[in-house]
Protein backbone atom coordinates (compact mmCIF):
# COMPACT_ATOMS: atom_id res chain seq x y z
CA UNK A 1 0.00 0.00 0.00
CA UNK A 2 1.65 3.62 -0.99
CA UNK A 3 0.19 6.06 1.16
CA UNK A 4 0.50 9.57 1.17
CA UNK A 5 1.87 11.28 3.92
CA UNK A 6 2.74 14.59 6.08
CA UNK A 7 5.58 15.52 8.56
CA UNK A 8 5.03 18.19 10.85
CA UNK A 9 6.64 19.22 14.30
CA UNK A 10 5.54 21.34 17.11
CA UNK A 11 8.69 22.39 18.93
CA UNK A 12 10.54 19.58 17.67
CA UNK A 13 8.33 16.67 18.72
CA UNK A 14 7.50 15.05 15.27
CA UNK A 15 4.65 13.37 13.72
CA UNK A 16 3.52 11.32 10.64
CA UNK A 17 0.22 12.57 9.55
CA UNK A 18 -2.16 10.49 7.21
CA UNK A 19 -5.84 12.00 6.41
CA UNK A 20 -7.35 8.58 7.00
CA UNK A 21 -11.21 10.16 6.39
CA UNK A 22 -11.13 7.48 3.95
CA UNK A 23 -9.83 4.42 6.60
CA UNK A 24 -7.28 3.33 4.20
CA UNK A 25 -4.82 2.91 6.92
CA UNK A 26 -4.72 -0.76 8.89
CA UNK A 27 -4.64 0.17 12.27
CA UNK A 28 -3.75 -3.53 12.96
CA UNK A 29 -0.46 -3.38 11.02
CA UNK A 30 1.74 -2.12 14.13
CA UNK A 31 4.97 -3.01 11.66
CA UNK A 32 4.12 -0.27 8.94
CA UNK A 33 3.32 2.12 11.85
CA UNK A 34 6.68 1.32 13.66
CA UNK A 35 8.46 1.53 10.39
CA UNK A 36 6.37 4.97 9.67
CA UNK A 37 8.45 6.39 12.82
CA UNK A 38 11.67 4.52 12.24
CA UNK A 39 14.40 7.53 11.48
CA UNK A 40 16.05 5.02 9.52
CA UNK A 41 14.08 2.64 7.61
CA UNK A 42 11.23 4.75 7.46
CA UNK A 43 9.76 8.50 7.74
CA UNK A 44 11.06 9.53 11.20
CA UNK A 45 9.12 10.66 13.34
CA UNK A 46 8.00 10.09 17.66
CA UNK A 47 4.47 9.31 16.33
CA UNK A 48 2.12 8.52 13.82
CA UNK A 49 -1.32 10.61 13.70
CA UNK A 50 -4.41 9.40 11.53
CA UNK A 51 -6.93 12.35 11.17
CA UNK A 52 -10.45 10.72 10.70
CA UNK A 53 -13.95 12.14 10.52
CA UNK A 54 -16.32 12.10 13.06
CA UNK A 55 -20.04 12.17 13.65
CA UNK A 56 -20.41 15.54 15.43
CA UNK A 57 -17.28 17.33 15.75
CA UNK A 58 -14.67 18.69 13.40
CA UNK A 59 -12.51 15.43 13.03
CA UNK A 60 -11.03 12.47 15.53
CA UNK A 61 -7.50 12.25 16.26
CA UNK A 62 -5.98 8.61 16.29
CA UNK A 63 -2.36 8.66 17.92
CA UNK A 64 0.40 5.82 17.81
CA UNK A 65 4.02 6.37 19.62
CA UNK A 66 6.95 5.50 17.67
CA UNK A 67 6.57 1.93 18.95
CA UNK A 68 3.17 1.07 16.71
CA UNK A 69 1.14 0.83 19.80
CA UNK A 70 -1.92 3.46 20.25
CA UNK A 71 -1.22 6.15 22.96
CA UNK A 72 -2.90 8.50 25.51
CA UNK A 73 -2.87 11.83 24.78
CA UNK A 74 -0.48 13.63 23.02
CA UNK A 75 -0.66 17.65 23.28
CA UNK A 76 1.74 18.75 20.73
CA UNK A 77 0.60 16.09 18.22
CA UNK A 78 -2.76 17.24 18.69
CA UNK A 79 -1.50 21.20 18.19
CA UNK A 80 0.06 19.53 15.01
CA UNK A 81 -3.34 17.81 14.23
CA UNK A 82 -5.31 21.12 14.13
CA UNK A 83 -2.74 23.13 11.86
CA UNK A 84 -2.78 19.93 9.29
CA UNK A 85 -6.85 20.17 9.44
CA UNK A 86 -6.37 23.40 8.56
CA UNK A 87 -4.13 22.60 6.05
CA UNK A 88 -6.63 20.27 4.86
CA UNK A 89 -9.33 23.21 4.66
CA UNK A 90 -11.47 21.19 7.91
CA UNK A 91 -11.42 24.45 9.80
CA UNK A 92 -10.03 27.66 9.46
CA UNK A 93 -9.44 29.37 12.78
CA UNK A 94 -11.65 27.49 15.93
CA UNK A 95 -12.49 23.85 16.14
CA UNK A 96 -13.47 20.89 18.46
CA UNK A 97 -12.07 17.58 18.13
CA UNK A 98 -12.61 14.16 19.74
CA UNK A 99 -8.86 12.46 21.37
CA UNK A 100 -8.65 9.39 23.22
CA UNK A 101 -8.94 11.30 26.15
CA UNK A 102 -12.36 13.15 25.18
CA UNK A 103 -13.31 16.41 23.52
CA UNK A 104 -11.11 19.18 22.57
CA UNK A 105 -11.36 22.50 21.57
CA UNK A 106 -8.58 24.57 19.97
CA UNK A 107 -7.75 27.79 18.24
CA UNK A 108 -5.27 29.59 15.69
CA UNK A 109 -3.96 32.57 15.72
CA UNK A 110 -1.38 33.45 13.86
CA UNK A 111 1.84 30.85 13.68
CA UNK A 112 0.62 29.48 17.23
CA UNK A 113 -1.95 26.55 17.48
CA UNK A 114 -3.67 26.97 20.97
CA UNK A 115 -4.85 23.69 22.67
CA UNK A 116 -7.40 23.59 25.46
CA UNK A 117 -6.45 20.17 27.88
CA UNK A 118 -8.65 18.44 29.61
CA UNK A 119 -9.13 19.26 33.56
CA UNK A 120 -6.98 18.44 36.09
CA UNK A 121 -8.80 17.42 38.94
CA UNK A 122 -6.00 16.26 41.44
CA UNK A 123 -2.36 16.63 41.55
CA UNK A 124 -0.19 13.83 43.80
CA UNK A 125 2.64 15.79 45.64
CA UNK A 126 5.53 13.20 47.30
CA UNK A 127 8.82 14.46 48.89
CA UNK A 128 10.94 13.89 45.51
CA UNK A 129 8.71 14.21 42.90
CA UNK A 130 5.08 15.05 41.77
CA UNK A 131 2.82 13.17 39.39
CA UNK A 132 -0.56 13.94 37.34
CA UNK A 133 -2.25 13.11 34.69
CA UNK A 134 -2.77 15.49 32.11
CA UNK A 135 -4.12 13.15 29.11
CA UNK A 136 -0.70 10.79 29.60
CA UNK A 137 0.49 10.18 32.93
CA UNK A 138 3.60 12.26 34.04
CA UNK A 139 6.00 12.18 36.64
CA UNK A 140 7.70 15.44 37.21
CA UNK A 141 11.09 16.10 39.06
CA UNK A 142 13.01 19.24 40.05
CA UNK A 143 16.87 18.98 39.43
CA UNK A 144 19.80 21.37 39.96
CA UNK A 145 21.59 20.30 36.99
CA UNK A 146 18.92 19.74 33.46
CA UNK A 147 21.98 19.50 31.25
CA UNK A 148 24.15 16.30 32.28
CA UNK A 149 21.03 14.29 33.17
CA UNK A 150 21.11 11.07 31.42
CA UNK A 151 17.74 11.46 30.51
CA UNK A 152 17.28 7.88 28.54
CA UNK A 153 18.70 6.01 31.57
CA UNK A 154 17.45 8.09 34.43
CA UNK A 155 13.97 8.45 33.06
CA UNK A 156 13.82 4.88 32.08
CA UNK A 157 14.63 3.50 35.24
CA UNK A 158 12.28 5.69 36.38
CA UNK A 159 9.57 4.98 34.12
CA UNK A 160 9.86 0.66 34.63
CA UNK A 161 10.27 1.29 38.19
CA UNK A 162 7.81 1.16 41.27
CA UNK A 163 5.44 2.47 41.63
CA UNK A 164 4.42 2.42 37.85
CA UNK A 165 5.89 -0.97 36.24
CA UNK A 166 5.09 -2.29 33.10
CA UNK A 167 2.10 0.61 32.72
CA UNK A 168 4.73 2.86 33.13
CA UNK A 169 4.97 6.91 33.02
CA UNK A 170 6.51 9.84 31.36
CA UNK A 171 9.22 11.52 33.54
CA UNK A 172 10.15 15.29 33.13
CA UNK A 173 13.11 16.42 34.62
CA UNK A 174 12.49 20.93 35.66
CA UNK A 175 14.67 23.40 36.29
CA UNK A 176 13.22 27.10 37.86
CA UNK A 177 14.87 29.69 36.12
CA UNK A 178 11.95 32.28 37.05
CA UNK A 179 8.94 32.77 38.48
CA UNK A 180 7.07 32.17 35.08
CA UNK A 181 9.74 30.49 33.53
CA UNK A 182 10.97 26.84 33.79
CA UNK A 183 13.41 24.50 31.44
CA UNK A 184 11.68 20.79 31.04
CA UNK A 185 13.51 17.80 29.25
CA UNK A 186 11.12 14.32 29.04
CA UNK A 187 11.19 10.80 28.67
CA UNK A 188 8.33 9.74 26.62
CA UNK A 189 6.62 6.60 27.41
CA UNK A 190 5.98 4.62 23.80
CA UNK A 191 9.07 6.66 22.42
CA UNK A 192 11.29 5.14 25.27
CA UNK A 193 13.82 7.66 24.58
CA UNK A 194 14.12 11.59 25.16
CA UNK A 195 12.08 13.61 23.16
CA UNK A 196 12.84 17.14 22.05
CA UNK A 197 9.35 18.23 23.65
CA UNK A 198 6.32 17.13 25.37
CA UNK A 199 3.13 19.02 25.45
CA UNK A 200 1.28 16.87 27.91
CA UNK A 201 4.98 16.84 29.86
CA UNK A 202 4.80 20.55 29.80
CA UNK A 203 1.30 21.04 30.65
CA UNK A 204 2.30 18.93 33.92
CA UNK A 205 4.98 20.65 34.72
CA UNK A 206 3.32 24.06 34.69
CA UNK A 207 0.52 22.29 37.05
CA UNK A 208 3.16 20.17 39.34
CA UNK A 209 5.16 23.32 39.93
CA UNK A 210 2.05 25.70 40.75
CA UNK A 211 0.55 22.99 43.26
CA UNK A 212 4.10 22.99 44.82
CA UNK A 213 4.69 26.72 45.30
CA UNK A 214 7.44 27.34 43.33
CA UNK A 215 5.23 29.77 41.24
CA UNK A 216 2.10 31.72 41.79
CA UNK A 217 1.50 32.59 38.20
CA UNK A 218 -1.10 30.92 36.03
CA UNK A 219 0.95 31.93 32.61
CA UNK A 220 3.80 29.56 32.60
CA UNK A 221 6.91 29.36 29.81
CA UNK A 222 8.36 25.94 29.43
CA UNK A 223 11.64 26.08 27.82
CA UNK A 224 12.14 22.43 25.89
CA UNK A 225 15.30 21.15 23.97
CA UNK A 226 12.91 22.02 20.89
CA UNK A 227 11.69 25.37 21.57
CA UNK A 228 9.34 27.19 23.70
CA UNK A 229 5.66 26.31 24.55
CA UNK A 230 3.75 28.33 27.30
CA UNK A 231 0.68 27.03 29.28
CA UNK A 232 -2.18 28.82 31.20
CA UNK A 233 -4.84 27.68 33.05
CA UNK A 234 -7.40 28.41 36.53
CA UNK A 235 -7.54 27.08 39.60
CA UNK A 236 -10.56 26.59 41.18
CA UNK A 237 -9.88 25.17 44.84
CA UNK A 238 -8.02 22.16 44.25
CA UNK A 239 -9.14 21.54 40.78
CA UNK A 240 -7.14 23.17 37.73
CA UNK A 241 -9.24 23.94 34.56
CA UNK A 242 -9.02 26.02 31.92
CA UNK A 243 -5.70 24.71 30.60
CA UNK A 244 -4.27 25.80 27.12
CA UNK A 245 -1.17 24.55 25.90
CA UNK A 246 0.25 26.96 23.44
CA UNK A 247 3.22 26.44 20.60
CA UNK A 248 4.37 26.49 16.63
CA UNK A 249 2.96 23.97 14.80
CA UNK A 250 4.72 23.49 12.12
CA UNK A 251 4.58 21.47 8.22
CA UNK A 252 8.04 19.88 7.84
CA UNK A 253 7.33 18.05 3.77
CA UNK A 254 5.07 16.22 2.12
CA UNK A 255 5.62 12.63 0.57
CA UNK A 256 4.57 8.98 -0.38
CA UNK A 257 5.78 5.97 1.25
CA UNK A 258 5.46 2.24 0.19
CA UNK A 259 4.65 -0.23 3.75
Amino acid sequence: MIYTFYKYQGTGNDFVMIDNRQLIFDKNNTKAIKKLCDRRFGIGADGLILLENHDTLDFKMVYYNSDGNESSMCGNGGRCLVAFAKFLGIIKKDTQFMAVDGKHDAIIEADLVKLQMQDVPHINIFDTHVFLNTGSPHHVQLTTDLKNIDIKKTGSNIRYGEPYNELGTNVNFVVKNSETNFSVRTYERGVEDETLSCGTGVTAVALAMHAIGETEKNLISLETEGGELQVSFDKNDSKYQNIWLIGPATQVFKGEIEC
